[in-house]
Protein backbone atom coordinates (compact mmCIF):
# COMPACT_ATOMS: atom_id res chain seq x y z
CA UNK A 1 0.00 0.00 0.00
CA UNK A 2 2.73 2.25 0.74
CA UNK A 3 5.02 1.44 -2.09
CA UNK A 4 2.10 1.62 -4.33
CA UNK A 5 1.34 5.67 -2.97
CA UNK A 6 5.06 6.63 -2.91
CA UNK A 7 5.23 4.71 -6.93
CA UNK A 8 2.79 7.20 -7.50
CA UNK A 9 4.30 9.69 -6.27
CA UNK A 10 7.73 9.09 -7.71
CA UNK A 11 6.13 8.77 -11.18
CA UNK A 12 4.02 12.01 -11.13
CA UNK A 13 7.15 14.06 -10.07
CA UNK A 14 10.30 12.06 -10.02
CA UNK A 15 12.18 13.20 -6.44
CA UNK A 16 14.86 11.29 -6.74
CA UNK A 17 14.79 10.64 -3.28
CA UNK A 18 11.48 8.32 -3.57
CA UNK A 19 13.88 5.87 -6.43
CA UNK A 20 14.51 3.64 -3.94
CA UNK A 21 11.29 2.62 -3.39
CA UNK A 22 12.09 0.18 -6.64
CA UNK A 23 15.01 -1.34 -4.72
CA UNK A 24 14.17 -4.86 -3.23
CA UNK A 25 17.12 -3.98 -0.38
CA UNK A 26 15.01 -1.26 0.44
CA UNK A 27 11.45 -2.65 0.69
CA UNK A 28 12.92 -5.55 2.90
CA UNK A 29 14.70 -3.41 5.32
CA UNK A 30 11.64 -1.40 5.48
CA UNK A 31 9.74 -4.26 5.97
CA UNK A 32 11.58 -5.56 7.94
CA UNK A 33 12.05 -2.42 10.07
CA UNK A 34 8.24 -2.05 10.54
CA UNK A 35 7.84 -5.41 11.53
CA UNK A 36 9.86 -5.25 14.49
CA UNK A 37 8.31 -1.47 15.44
CA UNK A 38 4.77 -3.42 15.24
CA UNK A 39 5.57 -5.76 17.25
CA UNK A 40 7.48 -4.27 19.85
CA UNK A 41 5.22 -1.01 20.11
CA UNK A 42 1.79 -3.17 20.52
CA UNK A 43 3.61 -6.36 22.45
CA UNK A 44 2.93 -4.58 25.56
CA UNK A 45 -0.71 -3.54 25.27
CA UNK A 46 -1.51 -6.77 23.79
CA UNK A 47 0.20 -8.67 26.12
CA UNK A 48 -1.59 -6.99 29.16
CA UNK A 49 -4.96 -7.65 26.76
CA UNK A 50 -4.54 -10.97 27.13
CA UNK A 51 -3.26 -11.94 30.99
CA UNK A 52 -6.76 -11.11 31.82
CA UNK A 53 -8.25 -13.38 29.97
CA UNK A 54 -6.52 -15.97 28.01
CA UNK A 55 -3.79 -18.02 29.66
CA UNK A 56 -1.48 -21.57 28.75
CA UNK A 57 -3.01 -24.95 29.84
CA UNK A 58 0.27 -27.17 31.03
CA UNK A 59 0.08 -30.42 29.65
CA UNK A 60 -0.04 -32.91 32.34
CA UNK A 61 3.57 -35.24 30.77
CA UNK A 62 5.41 -31.73 30.35
CA UNK A 63 8.75 -31.62 32.44
CA UNK A 64 8.42 -30.05 36.20
CA UNK A 65 10.07 -26.67 35.27
CA UNK A 66 6.91 -26.27 32.86
CA UNK A 67 4.45 -26.14 36.04
CA UNK A 68 5.37 -22.40 36.72
CA UNK A 69 4.60 -21.24 33.76
CA UNK A 70 0.84 -21.98 33.78
CA UNK A 71 -0.49 -18.36 34.28
CA UNK A 72 1.44 -17.02 31.05
CA UNK A 73 -0.50 -15.99 28.04
CA UNK A 74 -0.74 -17.38 24.84
CA UNK A 75 -1.78 -16.70 21.35
CA UNK A 76 1.07 -14.84 20.59
CA UNK A 77 0.76 -15.75 17.40
CA UNK A 78 -1.77 -13.30 16.72
CA UNK A 79 0.55 -10.10 17.35
CA UNK A 80 3.20 -12.44 14.84
CA UNK A 81 0.58 -12.71 11.82
CA UNK A 82 -0.62 -8.75 12.70
CA UNK A 83 2.86 -7.72 12.07
CA UNK A 84 3.74 -9.37 9.20
CA UNK A 85 0.96 -8.70 7.22
CA UNK A 86 0.90 -4.84 7.85
CA UNK A 87 4.55 -4.48 6.87
CA UNK A 88 3.96 -6.78 3.43
CA UNK A 89 0.44 -5.07 2.82
CA UNK A 90 2.77 -1.50 3.13
CA UNK A 91 5.90 -2.68 2.11
CA UNK A 92 5.92 -5.38 -0.89
CA UNK A 93 4.13 -5.54 -4.03
CA UNK A 94 0.80 -7.26 -3.03
CA UNK A 95 -0.25 -8.20 -6.27
CA UNK A 96 2.87 -10.51 -7.13
CA UNK A 97 0.94 -13.96 -6.29
CA UNK A 98 4.29 -15.29 -4.66
CA UNK A 99 3.86 -12.30 -2.17
CA UNK A 100 -0.08 -12.97 -1.67
CA UNK A 101 0.24 -16.92 -1.50
CA UNK A 102 2.64 -17.08 1.33
CA UNK A 103 0.49 -13.92 2.92
CA UNK A 104 -3.23 -16.80 2.78
CA UNK A 105 -0.46 -19.52 3.92
CA UNK A 106 0.31 -17.25 7.32
CA UNK A 107 -3.17 -16.31 7.56
CA UNK A 108 -4.64 -19.64 7.36
CA UNK A 109 -2.74 -21.65 9.36
CA UNK A 110 -2.96 -18.71 11.62
CA UNK A 111 -6.68 -19.27 11.74
CA UNK A 112 -6.57 -23.12 12.28
CA UNK A 113 -3.88 -22.36 15.30
CA UNK A 114 -6.22 -19.76 17.04
CA UNK A 115 -9.37 -22.16 16.51
CA UNK A 116 -7.08 -24.68 18.53
CA UNK A 117 -5.50 -22.13 20.86
CA UNK A 118 -8.98 -20.58 21.64
CA UNK A 119 -10.79 -24.31 22.60
CA UNK A 120 -7.80 -25.19 24.98
CA UNK A 121 -7.58 -22.20 26.40
CA UNK A 122 -10.56 -20.32 26.60
CA UNK A 123 -13.00 -22.57 26.07
CA UNK A 124 -11.05 -25.29 28.45
CA UNK A 125 -11.42 -28.47 25.72
CA UNK A 126 -8.72 -30.61 26.47
CA UNK A 127 -6.25 -31.31 23.30
CA UNK A 128 -7.86 -28.68 21.43
CA UNK A 129 -9.17 -28.59 17.83
CA UNK A 130 -8.83 -32.53 17.05
CA UNK A 131 -6.00 -33.34 15.10
CA UNK A 132 -8.32 -34.57 12.29
CA UNK A 133 -9.55 -30.66 11.75
CA UNK A 134 -5.99 -29.57 11.91
CA UNK A 135 -5.06 -32.10 8.99
CA UNK A 136 -7.58 -30.95 7.27
CA UNK A 137 -6.88 -27.33 7.69
CA UNK A 138 -3.40 -28.04 6.32
CA UNK A 139 -4.43 -30.34 3.39
CA UNK A 140 -6.85 -28.14 1.97
CA UNK A 141 -4.26 -25.66 2.30
CA UNK A 142 -1.60 -27.55 0.46
CA UNK A 143 -4.07 -28.51 -2.24
CA UNK A 144 -5.01 -24.75 -2.56
CA UNK A 145 -1.85 -23.99 -3.49
CA UNK A 146 -0.65 -26.80 -5.59
CA UNK A 147 -3.40 -26.10 -7.61
CA UNK A 148 -2.86 -22.58 -7.76
CA UNK A 149 0.77 -22.58 -8.81
CA UNK A 150 0.40 -25.93 -11.16
CA UNK A 151 -2.69 -23.82 -13.48
CA UNK A 152 -1.68 -19.97 -13.02
CA UNK A 153 0.34 -19.08 -16.22
CA UNK A 154 2.91 -16.73 -13.48
CA UNK A 155 4.17 -20.20 -12.19
CA UNK A 156 3.61 -22.31 -15.72
CA UNK A 157 8.19 -21.75 -16.43
CA UNK A 158 9.55 -24.49 -13.78
CA UNK A 159 5.75 -26.07 -13.61
CA UNK A 160 6.47 -29.70 -10.91
CA UNK A 161 10.27 -29.30 -11.54
CA UNK A 162 12.62 -28.46 -8.44
CA UNK A 163 16.27 -28.71 -8.12
CA UNK A 164 18.07 -31.24 -6.10
CA UNK A 165 20.85 -30.09 -3.19
CA UNK A 166 24.59 -30.63 -4.11
CA UNK A 167 24.22 -31.54 -7.70
CA UNK A 168 24.67 -28.93 -10.42
CA UNK A 169 22.66 -30.06 -12.85
CA UNK A 170 20.16 -32.75 -11.24
CA UNK A 171 16.16 -31.92 -11.36
CA UNK A 172 13.38 -33.72 -10.83
CA UNK A 173 9.49 -33.62 -12.17
CA UNK A 174 7.07 -34.61 -9.71
CA UNK A 175 4.93 -34.56 -12.32
CA UNK A 176 1.25 -36.29 -11.03
CA UNK A 177 2.74 -35.98 -7.88
CA UNK A 178 3.22 -32.49 -7.44
CA UNK A 179 0.11 -31.13 -5.61
CA UNK A 180 0.31 -34.49 -2.97
CA UNK A 181 4.22 -33.10 -2.90
CA UNK A 182 3.11 -29.68 -1.91
CA UNK A 183 -0.05 -30.89 0.81
CA UNK A 184 2.87 -33.20 2.14
CA UNK A 185 5.84 -30.21 2.45
CA UNK A 186 3.25 -27.90 4.05
CA UNK A 187 1.52 -30.49 6.19
CA UNK A 188 5.07 -31.64 7.28
CA UNK A 189 6.72 -28.57 7.85
CA UNK A 190 4.04 -26.40 9.96
CA UNK A 191 3.53 -29.79 12.15
CA UNK A 192 7.66 -29.78 12.38
CA UNK A 193 7.62 -26.06 13.72
CA UNK A 194 4.52 -26.43 15.96
CA UNK A 195 6.24 -29.54 17.77
CA UNK A 196 9.72 -27.62 18.36
CA UNK A 197 7.53 -24.76 19.90
CA UNK A 198 7.95 -26.12 23.46
CA UNK A 199 10.63 -23.58 25.36
CA UNK A 200 10.59 -20.49 25.77
CA UNK A 201 12.27 -18.33 22.22
CA UNK A 202 13.03 -21.61 20.78
CA UNK A 203 10.72 -22.03 17.69
CA UNK A 204 10.36 -17.91 17.23
CA UNK A 205 14.60 -18.13 17.25
CA UNK A 206 14.90 -20.83 14.69
CA UNK A 207 12.21 -19.80 12.41
CA UNK A 208 13.71 -16.49 11.95
CA UNK A 209 16.93 -17.89 11.28
CA UNK A 210 15.46 -20.57 8.61
CA UNK A 211 12.98 -17.49 6.99
CA UNK A 212 16.39 -15.57 6.79
CA UNK A 213 18.02 -18.20 4.74
CA UNK A 214 14.65 -18.29 2.39
CA UNK A 215 14.86 -14.42 1.80
CA UNK A 216 18.57 -14.73 0.78
CA UNK A 217 17.59 -18.06 -1.91
CA UNK A 218 14.40 -15.79 -2.95
CA UNK A 219 16.82 -12.63 -3.06
CA UNK A 220 19.33 -15.00 -5.86
CA UNK A 221 16.61 -16.42 -7.38
CA UNK A 222 14.70 -13.49 -8.61
CA UNK A 223 18.06 -12.11 -10.24
CA UNK A 224 18.33 -13.63 -13.24
CA UNK A 225 22.25 -12.90 -13.51
CA UNK A 226 23.00 -14.43 -9.78
CA UNK A 227 20.26 -17.13 -10.24
CA UNK A 228 22.49 -18.21 -13.59
CA UNK A 229 25.95 -17.87 -11.76
CA UNK A 230 24.71 -20.17 -9.07
CA UNK A 231 22.76 -22.13 -10.88
CA UNK A 232 19.63 -22.16 -9.42
CA UNK A 233 16.24 -21.91 -11.12
CA UNK A 234 15.34 -18.18 -11.56
CA UNK A 235 12.17 -16.98 -9.85
CA UNK A 236 10.34 -13.88 -12.20
CA UNK A 237 8.86 -11.77 -9.08
CA UNK A 238 10.31 -14.40 -6.83
CA UNK A 239 12.56 -11.61 -5.61
CA UNK A 240 9.54 -9.96 -3.74
CA UNK A 241 9.31 -13.32 -1.41
CA UNK A 242 12.63 -11.89 0.31
CA UNK A 243 10.55 -8.60 1.54
CA UNK A 244 8.15 -11.08 2.87
CA UNK A 245 10.65 -12.82 4.55
CA UNK A 246 12.14 -10.10 6.49
CA UNK A 247 9.27 -9.29 7.71
CA UNK A 248 8.54 -12.48 8.82
CA UNK A 249 12.22 -12.47 10.53
CA UNK A 250 11.82 -9.68 12.29
CA UNK A 251 8.37 -10.10 13.51
CA UNK A 252 10.02 -12.98 15.21
CA UNK A 253 12.62 -11.16 16.54
CA UNK A 254 10.72 -8.71 17.98
CA UNK A 255 8.27 -11.47 19.09
CA UNK A 256 11.84 -12.89 20.97
CA UNK A 257 11.81 -9.47 22.94
CA UNK A 258 8.73 -10.84 25.11
CA UNK A 259 8.92 -14.36 24.54
CA UNK A 260 12.58 -15.26 25.49
CA UNK A 261 13.12 -16.87 28.78
CA UNK A 262 11.35 -16.09 30.92
CA UNK A 263 8.55 -15.75 28.77
CA UNK A 264 5.54 -13.32 29.34
CA UNK A 265 4.00 -14.77 26.08
CA UNK A 266 3.60 -18.04 24.08
CA UNK A 267 2.82 -18.22 20.25
CA UNK A 268 1.10 -20.87 20.16
CA UNK A 269 -0.34 -22.83 18.02
CA UNK A 270 -1.39 -19.51 16.09
CA UNK A 271 1.76 -18.34 15.78
CA UNK A 272 3.39 -21.83 15.36
CA UNK A 273 1.11 -23.07 12.15
CA UNK A 274 1.46 -20.18 10.82
CA UNK A 275 5.52 -19.71 10.70
CA UNK A 276 5.70 -23.52 9.49
CA UNK A 277 3.09 -23.04 6.83
CA UNK A 278 5.17 -19.83 5.23
CA UNK A 279 8.75 -21.87 5.67
CA UNK A 280 6.90 -24.59 3.52
CA UNK A 281 5.28 -22.25 0.77
CA UNK A 282 8.31 -20.17 0.63
CA UNK A 283 10.58 -23.15 -0.05
CA UNK A 284 8.18 -24.49 -2.10
CA UNK A 285 7.65 -21.23 -4.64
CA UNK A 286 11.57 -21.24 -4.63
CA UNK A 287 11.88 -24.28 -5.67
CA UNK A 288 14.12 -25.60 -2.66
CA UNK A 289 11.93 -27.56 -0.95
CA UNK A 290 14.04 -30.05 -1.11
CA UNK A 291 16.61 -28.25 0.44
CA UNK A 292 14.25 -27.88 3.94
CA UNK A 293 16.12 -30.91 5.72
CA UNK A 294 19.23 -29.50 5.47
CA UNK A 295 18.27 -25.47 6.55
CA UNK A 296 15.24 -26.20 8.59
CA UNK A 297 17.28 -29.34 10.26
CA UNK A 298 16.52 -28.46 13.29
CA UNK A 299 12.68 -28.80 13.13
CA UNK A 300 13.32 -31.93 10.91
CA UNK A 301 15.46 -33.25 14.33
CA UNK A 302 12.53 -32.29 16.77
CA UNK A 303 10.20 -34.04 13.69
CA UNK A 304 12.38 -37.03 13.55
CA UNK A 305 12.66 -37.86 17.31
CA UNK A 306 9.23 -38.32 18.16
CA UNK A 307 8.50 -40.50 15.11
CA UNK A 308 11.39 -42.35 16.26
CA UNK A 309 10.24 -42.53 19.70
CA UNK A 310 6.30 -43.37 18.46
CA UNK A 311 7.87 -46.31 16.38
CA UNK A 312 10.12 -47.82 18.86
CA UNK A 313 7.81 -47.80 22.00
CA UNK A 314 4.84 -50.04 19.63
CA UNK A 315 8.04 -51.65 18.19
CA UNK A 316 9.44 -53.41 21.46
CA UNK A 317 5.24 -53.54 23.01
CA UNK A 318 4.58 -56.05 19.91
CA UNK A 319 7.81 -57.63 20.64
CA UNK A 320 8.39 -57.72 24.70
CA UNK A 321 5.22 -56.58 25.66
CA UNK A 322 6.14 -53.36 27.32
CA UNK A 323 7.19 -50.47 25.22
CA UNK A 324 10.34 -48.49 25.42
CA UNK A 325 11.69 -45.25 24.74
CA UNK A 326 14.66 -44.27 22.79
CA UNK A 327 14.78 -40.79 24.03
CA UNK A 328 13.58 -39.73 27.62
CA UNK A 329 11.12 -37.92 26.43
CA UNK A 330 10.14 -35.93 22.77
CA UNK A 331 10.05 -33.66 20.87
CA UNK A 332 14.25 -33.32 21.54
CA UNK A 333 13.81 -30.75 23.42
CA UNK A 334 11.92 -32.01 26.24
CA UNK A 335 14.94 -34.78 26.48
CA UNK A 336 17.69 -32.60 27.31
CA UNK A 337 15.38 -30.94 29.67
CA UNK A 338 14.83 -34.42 31.79
CA UNK A 339 18.76 -34.99 31.13
CA UNK A 340 19.57 -31.55 33.33
CA UNK A 341 20.51 -28.87 30.75
CA UNK A 342 19.08 -25.63 31.72
CA UNK A 343 16.02 -24.34 29.30
CA UNK A 344 18.33 -21.05 27.97
CA UNK A 345 21.35 -23.56 27.20
CA UNK A 346 19.10 -25.57 25.29
CA UNK A 347 17.38 -23.41 23.47
CA UNK A 348 20.78 -21.21 22.14
CA UNK A 349 22.39 -24.39 21.30
CA UNK A 350 19.65 -25.03 19.67
CA UNK A 351 19.74 -21.82 17.29
CA UNK A 352 23.55 -22.31 17.60
CA UNK A 353 22.92 -25.50 15.28
CA UNK A 354 20.06 -24.06 13.70
CA UNK A 355 22.64 -21.87 12.10
CA UNK A 356 25.19 -24.24 11.67
CA UNK A 357 22.06 -25.36 9.39
CA UNK A 358 21.66 -22.48 7.71
CA UNK A 359 25.50 -22.02 6.94
CA UNK A 360 25.53 -25.79 5.66
CA UNK A 361 22.66 -24.61 3.02
CA UNK A 362 24.33 -21.65 1.63
CA UNK A 363 27.26 -24.01 0.82
CA UNK A 364 25.12 -26.06 -1.08
CA UNK A 365 24.75 -22.83 -3.66
CA UNK A 366 29.01 -23.36 -4.25
CA UNK A 367 28.74 -27.29 -4.61
CA UNK A 368 26.65 -27.16 -7.32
Amino acid sequence: MLYYLLKYINDLYHPPVLRVIEYLTFRASAAAITALLITLFVGPHFIMYLKSRIVEPIKEEAPPEHRKKKEIPTMGGILIIFSIEVSVVLWAKFNDPHVWLIMLAVFWMGVIGFIDDYRKVVLKIKGGLSARYKLIGQVTLGLVIGLYTWFDPAFSVLLSTTTVPFFKNLTIDYGIFYIPIVIFIITAVSNAVNLTDGLDGLSSGSSAIVVMGLGGFSYLAGNAVYASYLNIPFIAGGGEIAVVCMAIVMSCVGFLWFNSNPAEIFMGDTGSLALGSAIGVIALLIKQELLLPVMAGIFFLETLSVSLQVLYFKYTKMRFGQGRRIFLMAPLHHHFQLKGWAEQKIVIRFWIVTILFFLASLMTLKLR
